[in-house]
């Protein structure tokens, strides 16, 4: 109940609309005729290429129903959808320049990401976990007093895997790497004893290595990471237009299938998330 009610305070925050409203991105995309989307390589299965090199996954896909949602709002006969591909370290400064209009990937929201960008609704709610060997002897994040964990630098998995240390005072070395790959590189090569990420990317990662049997997760999550799609600060008209798609979503039940078409195979979604979805089903 806990978890539920903080989903709530941070819906309400986001709704919330400043009284000096911008239009710029709006008006930027009615004129011009297209919206620009960044999104990651490597984070499967909400953002990823597929053999064409084109983006995928569920993240992808709620971006894609907004541009068309805002198309319909601008009552735009066509709108061209551009895509850009940006790395964990640039998404949010892509967002906060002004060289994409919305990121689509699997950004956390974080107050401290507040202060340089907006966020839409929650799109997801996740948990940070490590990836270990299947043989390793470690369950729980205690176990890795001595050992060794990858984390990718410039994420909340970072930040917040440090302060769970220290505070359980976990005596484990941090090793900071750029990309997932790397992380599973280390991992792979025993360089490290574990991979910290996001439990569900971690799941897609897995499930895309062929020798899915020698890896495992822990038993238990150390943070909360409620993903939203990274928005311009301070253009409340795009923010709403962005929010209404994916409370049309929520509301309608459309967001099963797009659920089940990406994160099925995984399992339902969570109570957590099931309860997201629905406090975000918004009335028009």
């Amino acid at each position: 109940m806990r978890h539920i009610s903080w989903v709530a305070l941070g819906l309400l925050g986001m709704l919330s609309v400043p009284a000096a409203a911008q239009t710029g991105t709006l008006e930027k995309i009615r004129q011009t005729g297209v919206i620009t989307m960044g999104y990651t390589d490597g984070s499967a299965p909400f953002s990823s290429r597929d053999a064409n090199g084109q983006p995928q996954g569920y993240s992808v896909e709620l971006c894609r129903e907004i541009a068309s949602g805002i198309r319909a709002q601008l009552k735009l006969t066509a709108l061209e959808t551009r895509w850009v591909e940006l790395t964990i370290q640039n998404r949010l400064e892509a967002v906060r320049s002004g060289r994409v209009d919305i990121e689509c990937s699997t950004t956390t929201w974080t107050l401290s990401r507040a202060a340089e960008v907006d966020f839409s609704l929650i799109t997801f709610v996740d948990g940070g976990s490590i990836l270990t060997r299947s043989e390793s002897d470690t369950g729980r994040l205690s176990d890795f007093n001595g050992k060794r964990i990858a984390v990718i630098t410039g994420t909340t998995t970072e930040k917040v895997i440090r302060e769970s240390l220290a505070g359980r005072s976990i005596k484990a070395e941090v090793v900071t790497v750029k990309t997932r790959d790397a992380g599973m590189q280390l991992l792979d090569q025993r360089k490290v004893d574990g991979f910290a990420s996001d439990r569900m990317v971690l799941i897609g990662v897995v499930l895309a290595t062929p020798a899915k049997g020698v890896f495992k997760l822990l038993d238990e999550d150390f943070s909360i990471e409620p993903y939203a799609f990274a928005l311009p600060r301070g253009d409340a008209d795009y923010r709403l237009a962005v929010n209404r798609v994916l409370a049309r979503l929520y509301r309608t039940g459309e967001i099963n299938r797009i659920y089940n078409q990406w994160l099925g195979r995984i399992g339902p979604p969570s109570l957590l998330l099931s309860a997201a979805y629905f406090i975000q089903s918004i009335s028009e």
